[in-house]
């Protein structure tokens, strides 16, 4: 298993951190594969029955890294997306302990899970409209799934931001905790107390009726497709070019 991803397991509660606080735990492919391999080890462990998500050191996870999306086709894009969508798939509950910025790519990570938990200074930030990108990852669905249409449009459209009280009174976050990992343990102790099958079975009951028809992870699934194309175009603008070259130049 890769250092980029460390998974800790107490308790039927696996606590997987995205470990590369140097770089703010921005996502590269390597990180997002790492992510991935570590939610099908606990989903393949049958006493795990409730995955936490944080990042090490000050922040959950500061997005994409410029350089690896600068290069990134349609191809590299979903590579960059897989490890958030690993978390969106997971058959067991998941709780995003948010400690820090959780910004793009970092804020589509927190969506991902079930629940959030904030810390103090936790940020949640779309940022891509700054950056000269299209949002991508689904994250339109899963904004607007989360906060509803005038608050995602607020925040993607005209670059509002939550901090931890705007992200629970939005709806964003369930709670702000002075220690994020702590509460959402407290939180993780109802499923590691249950049968893991029934467990399994609620979250998926869940899924196929939240919109009767089609299950949560093939509406995610929908609008990433939508958003793919356009995203992958904002990358190669000559805007998203200044801006990367100039990131690189510091």
């Amino acid at each position: 298993m890769s250092d980029l991803v460390l998974t800790h397991i107490a308790d039927r509660v696996a606590l997987i951190t995205v470990n590369d606080p140097d770089r703010r735990n921005a996502v590269t492919a390597e990180s997002s594969t790492a992510l991935r391999a570590a939610i099908e080890a606990v989903e393949a462990d049958p006493n795990v029955h409730a995955v936490i998500v944080t990042g090490a050191g000050k922040a959950f996870c500061a997005g994409a890294d410029l350089s690896a999306l600068g290069e990134a086709t349609e191809d590299g894009l979903r590579a960059i997306y897989d490890g958030f969508l690993a978390v969106a798939e997971c058959n067991l509950p998941t709780i995003a302990a948010v400690n820090g910025p959780a910004v793009g790519a970092g804020l589509n990570l927190a969506l991902a899970a079930d629940v959030r938990i904030a810390g103090p200074t936790a940020l949640f930030d779309p940022r891509f409209q700054k950056l000269g990108i299209h949002p991508g990852g689904g994250a339109t669905w899963m904004l607007q799934r989360a906060v509803g249409p005038q608050a995602a449009r607020a925040a993607l459209l005209f670059g509002m931001r939550f901090d931890a009280e705007a992200a629970v009174r939005h709806g964003l976050a369930l709670d702000v905790a002075e220690d994020p990992v702590a509460a959402a343990r407290e939180l993780a102790a109802g499923p590691a107390a249950a049968p893991r099958d029934i467990v399994v079975a609620t979250k998926a009951s869940m899924r196929a009726t939240y919109h009767p028809g089609h299950s949560d992870l093939h509406l995610h699934h929908l609008a990433l497709d939508v958003e793919i194309g356009p995203q992958a175009r904002s990358i190669e603008s000559p805007e998203f070019a200044a801006r990367l070259a100039a990131a690189k130049r510091r």
